[in-house]
């Protein structure tokens, strides 16, 4: 998001609060009624948000075909999890059908802008024919009840929607996929395909809505996802705080936010004011000086020597940090306007003494979904091989968990070899932290060494991040191999 998009997000969620406690304070107003007009009016902000956070794409009406891709798969997820629920969850419920017509008329009103507005909008190209959105819902119309009939009757459709979604992420995460895509989708509407590339299909927060969508499908195979009406579904996919740079809630806490009392007091406004100001000058200010020196494919051949080489691996490694935490306490700030307490994402991880407690508050709500989505269940399968013993077990299950964790940002070898680079550091780390717990059991007891440890523990720890970004920072591996070479005057 830039600062346009920031201030209007902000501005927003202080009207949708300023709203919902000016009803709640009148008298006449029931609470159900302010709680369900918030998330109506959180979820036509957020429909409008997909639309116009999501940036120019090259392929001919595009930013607008990606975000209403991106409702339809709401809508066909909610349908096909909410089979067999109580009414609240038909889509025939009055509350469900008044989703579905704004889920379904603000992009129709935005497609028929392009007739009477000179310039588009919610979008970054004028929108297509409306001739061509009216067929896009028909089929949407004719295949959703289909797809949520055969739901109810095969398990199956469960599995093979998760398995959709991870190859459309495959897809957008392998440059060479997408470069092909690209080609093809060129070729389909007449285009050249010379100008192609991977960078085409930039779709906006798909791999935030695509892991949110995946966690409610896995969570309906368990039979432990709750009741959610589509208003409230809908809000908590597309939410606009945390649309483009998460972090991964989960569908039941957020739900209890939007059903919960919620008043705008002036305690709550200066709090959030204080982490959205705080995110800002971490972004804009911090990160964005940073990013001047920091590492990048240009600076890592420009770089001679091994001192200024640590200067621009350090730079970046405190970049990434106030980038990606300077957003998260702006997407917090401004949900908490609006009576959503979004999960934490940082806590300090470079001040902690491990790895293993570096990742339990790095990116924290994506280690949580791994850990429950892949790594649980993947070391339970693993148990049930008797041949393969615990360390093996712990070995594989951490480099496999790491590994995917770093294909989420981009399947290419860079980001594959700094996910095992923390799937072995965690491995070593494990098999340390056993080895001095059981041949020095009594060190815990003098605080002057374990003081010394723990500040050497957070120096080794930090370092060991640190270079595992040259991978992350890099494109090609080669370069990073150089860089690692130079850091210690071996080039």
């Amino acid at each position: 998001m830039g600062l346009l998009q920031i201030g209007a997000s902000i501005l927003t969620a202080l009207l949708i609060g300023a709203l919902t406690s000016a009803a709640r304070r009148a008298a006449a107003v029931r609470t159900r009624f302010t709680q369900t007009a918030r998330t109506y009016l959180l979820l036509v902000f957020s429909i409008l948000a997909v639309y116009w956070f999501q940036p120019l794409v090259p392929l001919r009406s595009f930013d607008f075909w990606l975000p209403s891709l991106t409702l339809a798969l709401v809508v066909l997820t909610w349908f096909i999890t909410s089979s067999g629920g109580d009414r609240s969850s038909s889509w025939r419920a009055p509350q469900n059908l008044i989703a579905l017509l704004l889920i379904a008329g603000l992009p129709a009103l935005i497609d028929l802008s392009r007739y009477f507005l000179p310039e588009p909008l919610f979008t970054a190209a004028p929108p297509p024919r409306f001739i061509l959105f009216l067929f896009f819902v028909i089929v949407l119309a004719i295949a959703i009840p289909l797809i949520s009939w055969l739901s109810g009757r095969f398990r199956w459709v469960l599995s093979a929607a998760i398995v959709f979604l991870i190859i459309v992420l495959i897809i957008l995460k392998t440059p060479a996929l997408s470069l092909q895509t690209s080609v093809f989708l060129r070729t389909l509407m007449s285009r050249s395909s010379e100008n192609a590339s991977f960078t085409d299909l930039r779709w906006l927060g798909f791999s935030y809505i695509a892991f949110r969508l995946i966690h409610v499908l896995r969570d309906k195979q368990a039979n432990r996802l709750p009741e959610l009406s589509l208003a409230e579904f809908g809000t908590y996919v597309v939410f606009f705080p945390s649309l483009a740079a998460g972090p991964i809630d989960r569908a039941e806490r957020f739900a209890q936010d939007l059903r919960k009392e919620f008043a705008l007091t002036q305690d709550e406004t200066l709090l959030a004011g204080q982490r959205i100001a705080i995110g800002l000058f971490k972004k804009f200010v911090i990160a964005d000086t940073l990013a001047l020196i920091a590492l990048n494919d240009l600076l890592a051949t420009q770089v001679r020597t091994a001192g200024w080489m640590w200067v621009i691996v350090y730079a970046y490694t405190f970049q990434i940090y106030f980038d990606f935490s300077g957003y998260t306490d702006i997407a917090l700030g401004i949900a908490r306007l609006a009576g959503i307490n979004l999960p934490e994402n940082f806590a300090a991880p470079y001040l902690k003494p491990n790895l293993a407690q570096f990742w339990n508050s790095w990116h924290m709500t994506l280690t949580q979904w791994v850990r429950n989505y892949f790594f649980n269940p993947f070391n339970r399968w693993m148990r049930g091989a008797k041949s393969i013993p615990a360390w093996g077990m712990l070995l594989i299950g951490q480099v496999a968990t790491m590994a995917l964790i770093g294909l989420w940002h981009g399947i290419t070898l860079n980001f594959v070899l700094w996910g095992i680079w923390h799937g072995l550091g965690l491995f070593v780390q494990n098999r340390w932290s056993d080895f001095v717990r059981t041949r020095y059991p009594d060190l815990q007891q003098n605080r002057r060494l374990q003081t010394v440890l723990q500040i050497g523990s957070i120096l080794v720890t930090f370092h060991f991040v640190a270079l595992g970004w040259v991978f992350f920072a890099l494109s090609e591996p080669v370069l990073s191999w150089q860089v690692f070479l130079k850091l210690f005057n071996l080039l």
